[in-house]
C-alpha cells in the first residue's frame, strides 16, 4: 500500500477528524435550518396583506394630521402661539402622502438567492476554514508529539517525501470535504430560495459567479489547512499552530487597529487581515478615510482606497508559501530524534 493511501486512511479514521466533521455538518445544517425558517415566500396573499397594512397606516396618518391641524386652528382662535408646537402654517404643508407608506416595509424577509448567496459562501468558507485549521494542525502535530513521525521516518527515511505526502493527504481530504459539503450547502440554499424565498433572475452568469466564489472558498480553505499543517510541523506540536493563530488574530484585529488609530495612519484597515479576507470574497473592499476631510470648510469627498481580490490572493498565497517553505526546510535540516 502506498504511503499516500496509508496517510489518507489514517487521517480520515482519526477520532478527532470525525468528531470535527460531525460538528461541522451539524453546525452548517443548523445555520441552514434556522435561516430557512426566517425566510418567507412572498405569495400574492402576503403582498396583499402588506398593501392593506400600508393603506391603513396611511389613512391613520392622515387622520392624525387632520386632527393636529384642527387643534392648531383652535389654539390660534384662542390667541395661543402655535408655531413652536405645530410648526409653521399649523403643519398644513406636512400632509402625509401615499408614497411615504411603501408596502415593502410591511413585507416579511424573503431570501433572494441571486443577491444574497455570496454572503453564505463566505460563511461556509469560514466554518470549513476552522475545520481545516484544526484538522491540518492536529494531524501532523500529534505525529510529532507522540513520536509517530520518528517511527515513520525509520521505516521511510525520506523526510521531505514523508512530510509532503502527509500534506497531500490533508489537502486531498479538505478538498473532498469542501466540494461535497459545498454542493450540499448550495443545494440547501437553492431549496430555501425555491420554497421559502426567490430564485428569480438566476442566469447562467449567476451560476458562473457562484462557481467562482466556490473556487475562492476552496482556495482559502486549502491555504488555511496548509498553513496550520506547516506551523504545527515547525513547532512539532498542535499548540504551535493554535498559538500563532490566536496571536496573529490579536495583533492584526486589535493591536494594528489601535496602533494605526493612535498614530493617525490613513487607511489603517489595509494592514488588517480581515480586510483582505473580505476583499477576497467580495472581489474588492473599499476603505474610506474620513479624516482626510475638513467638513467645517464645506462639502468634501473623503479619500478612498480599494483593496482587490488579486491583492488578497497575493498576500495569502505568499504567506502560505513562506510558511510551507520554512516547514520543509526545517524538516530537512533539523534533528528529528
Amino acid at each position: 500500500m502506498s504511503l499516500f493511501v496509508t496517510e489518507l486512511r489514517r487521517l480520515t479514521k482519526r477520532r478527532l477528524t470525525r468528531l470535527l466533521l460531525v460538528l461541522l455538518v451539524v453546525g452548517l445544517a443548523g445555520v441552514a435550518t434556522v435561516f430557512a425558517f426566517s425566510s418567507h415566500k412572498l405569495s400574492p396573499a402576503v403582498v396583499a396583506q402588506a398593501q392593506a397594512e400600508s393603506d391603513a397606516q396611511y389613512r391613520q396618518a392622515v387622520q392624525d394630521w387632520q386632527k393636529s391641524v384642527a387643534e392648531c386652528e383652535a389654539a390660534q382662535a384662542r390667541g395661543e402661539k402655535t408655531e413652536e408646537r405645530y410648526g409653521p402654517n399649523c403643519g398644513r404643508d406636512w400632509q402625509p402622502q401615499p408614497e411615504m407608506f411603501d408596502p415593502k416595509w410591511n413585507l416579511p424577509y424573503q431570501f433572494d438567492f441571486r443577491a444574497e448567496f455570496g454572503v453564505f459562501v463566505a460563511v461556509f468558507a469560514g466554518a470549513v476554514g476552522l475545520f481545516a485549521f484544526l484538522v491540518g494542525a492536529s494531524f501532523v502535530g500529534a505525529e510529532w508529539s507522540t513520536g509517530g513521525m520518528m517511527n515513520l521516518l525509520l521505516w521511510r527515511p525520506r523526510r521531505l517525501s514523508v512530510l509532503g505526502t502527509k500534506l497531500a493527504a490533508v489537502l486531498t481530504t479538505l478538498a473532498g470535504v469542501t466540494v461535497v459539503l459545498g454542493a450540499l450547502w448550495t443545494l440547501a440554499f437553492w431549496l430555501i430560495g425555491t420554497y421559502r424565498g426567490t430564485t428569480a433572475k438566476v442566469t447562467a452568469g449567476v451560476w458562473q459567479s457562484v462557481g467562482l466564489d466556490g473556487l475562492r472558498a476552496l482556495a482559502l480553505i486549502l491555504a488555511v489547512g496548509a498553513v496550520a499543517f506547516a506551523l504545527a510541523s515547525i513547532g512539532r506540536h498542535t499548540a504551535m499552530a493554535l498559538g500563532v493563530a490566536v496571536g496573529l488574530g490579536v495583533v492584526s484585529e486589535i493591536g494594528v487597529r489601535i496602533g494605526t488609530f493612535i498614530a493617525g495612519v490613513p487607511f489603517g484597515d489595509r494592514y488588517v487581515l480581515s480586510t483582505y479576507a473580505l476583499a477576497w470574497f467580495q472581489k474588492q473592499w473599499k476603505l474610506v478615510d474620513y479624516d482626510s476631510c475638513q467638513f467645517v470648510q464645506g462639502a468634501c469627498e473623503p479619500k478612498e482606497l480599494i483593496v482587490t481580490w488579486q491583492q488578497s490572493g497575493l498576500l495569502f498565497g505568499l504567506g502560505a508559501a513562506l510558511v510551507l517553505i520554512a516547514a520543509f526546510w526545517l524538516m530537512r535540516r533539523r534533528d528529528v530524534t
